[in-house]
């Protein structure tokens, strides 16, 4: 059994939330009842750690901050590729499950990842 291929958002991402952090320290140290926007970071901070796709031997798994959608191989139907570059998981019941990570440039490492069960065609010979 192969391990479990993690896929999440680059850990740069927390710099910005960092900067978010101190910037809204003296907006939520201005009265008691603006402490609340010190949870804006922490929730921006919880999503970048959060959100991603595991890709294993049972399936693929997409999870969001607040949840996680599993879509086992057998229910694989294909991948869409929607206009602005997001992939989707097509499902054999029709419905689509997003890559929250994963843009079109990353098809050929889910394709690795996969182990073979998601093909990726060549580009067009122009």
């Amino acid at each position: 059994m192969t391990p479990t291929a993690r896929l999440r958002m680059s850990r740069t991402a927390l710099l910005p939330v960092a900067v978010l952090a101190v910037c809204a320290v003296p907006l939520a140290t201005a009265s008691p009842w603006l402490l609340v926007v010190l949870l804006v970071p922490v929730a921006v901070a919880a999503w970048v750690l959060r959100v991603g796709v595991d890709i294993g031997d049972d399936g693929v798994t997409a999870r969001s901050l607040l949840g996680q959608r599993r879509v086992p191989w057998a229910e694989l139907a294909g991948i869409h590729v929607s206009p602005d570059h997001r992939l989707w998981l097509v499902t054999t019941g029709g419905t689509e499950v997003r890559l929250p990570v994963m843009r079109a440039r990353d098809l050929p490492r889910l394709a690795a990842l996969s182990g073979g069960r998601i093909d990726v065609p060549a580009p067009p010979v122009q």
